[in-house]
Formats: structure tokens, C-alpha cells, sequence
């Protein structure tokens, strides 16, 4: 099993980043009685070479820190009793706030992320919040030492409101360099989080995760935790997944012959 991502789980925004939310609450049902979910801190020493965690475990993720989450996810979490990790954009909780300006499909409505004080309720709860860098930007664009400026004031508000360490890092749209990586480091994390489509070198500032989209169910999740990151792209949802579904979903038929 493996690391999953979400981004945002609510009903009427039409966006491949938003899951519907009875089709998570399936998903997490399903998790919770299958996989031994574990908090993210306890993932990493599990973790392979291939970023894989050991068989029937798994770690939830969840990027950008949307106000959905505090409606349409917290309550399936407590009910089911799963850990989770979700990765804020750090200048979205400064008084001056941050637009969600970075979607590429945003739909019809304003979109919102949670205040400091979803953030502190879901912490108490048992939630735990990392670093999504402090303004949603392409790493990639930026020079070694703006990243580990943006990164390293991310941490560090983070940190301050939170009142803990914030060790973890997840790229914003999972994107990442050699100078990416170095400036991570120097930003004083000890892991930062990607997104691959492809196969990619695994290490400490590259931990692979797989996406979870909208139109993904029960079955498709299945497939993307339990097959290697280089042949299950992880914002495929077209012919090559449906394929792979109904393959694995054969296969699950006959082992229960």
C-alpha cells in the first residue's frame, strides 16, 4: 500500500480535485476496515525503497487545506477513527490571507480554506497539519534561495500558530528539482512529499504519494494504492485505469473463489 492524496472533498464543486463526499466516505469505510492507516510521521519509517508501505498499510494525505475538509472530512475521520495529514498553504492563515488562486479549475464559487480556528479544532481532534510551502507557487520557477525563503517562512508560521514542529513538506502540485530538494533541506525539513506520474529517484525529499481524484471509486483506489507509481498515472482517469479496474477486479474475484 501507499501514501494517498487528496486535495478537497465536497459535492458541487466539478473539479477533479474535489471528491464527492459519499464516494470518500466509502473510501474511508473501506480503509478503515481493510488497511492498518497510519499517521504520516509513523509511514515514513515503514517506507521501502520504492516509497512503498509494508502490505495492508496506508497513510491519508490531503493538499491545500480547503474548508471542505473541516465539513465533509473531519466528521468521516473521527467516525472512523483514522489518522490523517493535511498540508496547508501557510500565508492562506496570515491576517491578510491568501485568494485561492492557484486551481486550475475553480468553479463557480469562490473557494475557501480553512481559518485557524478549523485548523486548531481539527488539531485537537487529532488531525495533523504540515507545510504546503507559503504561497502555493511552482517551486521550480523560483531560485534555490526563494525557495528556501518561501519555505522556510512557511515552517516557521506554521510552527508558531500550530505551537509544534513542522517537520514535512508536500510540493505544491507535487512538482520538484534537484534545487527544490536542496532548498527543502536547508528550509530545515526532514521529508518533503511528491505527486509522480512517472517513475522518479525516492528519497527523504521525494516520497511519493498517489493522487486521488474526482470519478476515482472504491475499485480505482484499490487499484492506484496497490500498483507501482510508474504504471498507474496519478491523474489518469480515463480508458488505461478503467482497464486496470476491471483487470484487478477480476482477480479479486478469483482469489475469493
Amino acid at each position: 500500500m501507499t501514501i494517498l492524496c487528496y486535495h478537497s472533498v465536497e459535492p458541487d464543486w466539478e473539479s477533479p480535485l474535489a471528491v464527492e463526499p459519499d464516494v470518500f466516505t466509502g473510501q474511508a469505510s473501506w480503509l478503515s476496515r481493510h488497511r492498518r492507516v497510519l499517521p504520516l510521521a509513523d509511514a515514513l519509517p515503514r517506507l521501502d525503497a520504492r516509497g512503498w508501505l509494508p502490505r495492508s498499510h496506508a497513510a491519508l494525505t490531503f493538499d491545500d487545506g480547503f474548508a471542505a475538509l473541516h465539513t465533509h472530512v473531519l466528521p468521516v475521520l473521527i467516525k472512523e477513527g483514522l489518522p490523517a495529514t493535511v498540508f496547508l498553504v501557510a500565508e492562506t492563515l496570515t491576517p491578510a490571507g491568501r485568494p485561492v488562486d492557484w486551481v486550475d479549475t475553480p468553479g463557480s464559487e469562490p473557494l475557501v480554506t480553512l481559518t485557524l480556528d478549523q485548523v486548531l479544532e481539527m488539531q485537537d481532534a487529532g488531525v495533523d497539519f504540515q507545510s504546503h510551502s507559503w504561497a502555493h507557487r511552482d517551486l521550480t520557477q523560483l531560485t534555490e534561495d526563494e525557495c528556501v525563503r518561501d519555505l522556510r517562512d512557511s515552517r516557521e508560521l506554521l510552527s508558531d500558530v500550530l505551537g509544534r514542529p513542522v517537520p514535512l513538506l508536500a510540493y505544491p502540485r507535487g512538482r520538484h528539482s534537484p534545487q527544490v530538494r536542496r532548498a527543502a533541506a536547508r528550509a530545515g525539513y526532514t521529508h518533503a512529499f511528491a505527486l509522480p506520474e512517472r517513475a522518479e529517484q525516492v528519497d527523504a525529499y521525494a516520497v511519493p504519494r498517489i493522487g486521488i481524484y474526482r470519478g476515482n471509486g472504491h475499485l480505482t483506489m484499490r487499484v492506484k494504492s496497490t500498483r507501482p507509481y510508474a504504471r498507474v498515472r496519478t491523474s489518469d482517469q480515463g480508458a488505461r485505469v478503467v482497464g486496470q479496474v476491471r483487470r484487478v477486479a477480476v482477480g479479486l474475484r478469483q482469489q475469493r473463489r
